[in-house]
């Protein structure tokens, strides 16, 4: 049996953490509930057009950080909901329980190893 309460909790401390993680060049999206999206620096006050490059290259970089993170924080989200409506542990592929070490490996897996891709 999965221990969803150990597994819970990984999810919870992981979650805090990304959300850390992102609050510092991100915010939660108005369109998409739940997701996040870059902050764009103001260039437009910029006179000089190095500066402005500066802030563009700075943005592009954070926006290739927060969609890796925003990837995770919502797989996060998904395992917490999974645990949340029972079916945490279980393949969503082949209806298996998921192997200890693959949890333990990563909390928020949705596959058993057989169906990992």
């Amino acid at each position: 049996m999965t221990d969803t309460q150990k597994f819970g909790q990984a999810l919870e401390e992981e979650k805090k953490s990304l959300k850390e993680q992102l609050s510092t060049i991100a915010k939660p999206s108005e369109e998409v509930p739940g997701t996040w999206e870059a902050i764009q620096v103001g260039t437009e006050n910029e006179a000089d057009p190095n500066d402005q490059a500066d802030h563009l290259d700075e943005y592009q970089e954070n926006r290739a950080i927060v969609d890796v993170l925003n990837a995770r924080y919502q797989e996060v989200t998904a395992a917490l909901e999974r645990i949340e409506a029972g079916s945490y542990g279980t393949c969503e592929v082949g209806g298996e329980i998921i192997e200890e070490d693959r949890l333990e490996a990563d909390p928020a897996a949705k596959t058993c190893k057989t169906h990992l891709q």
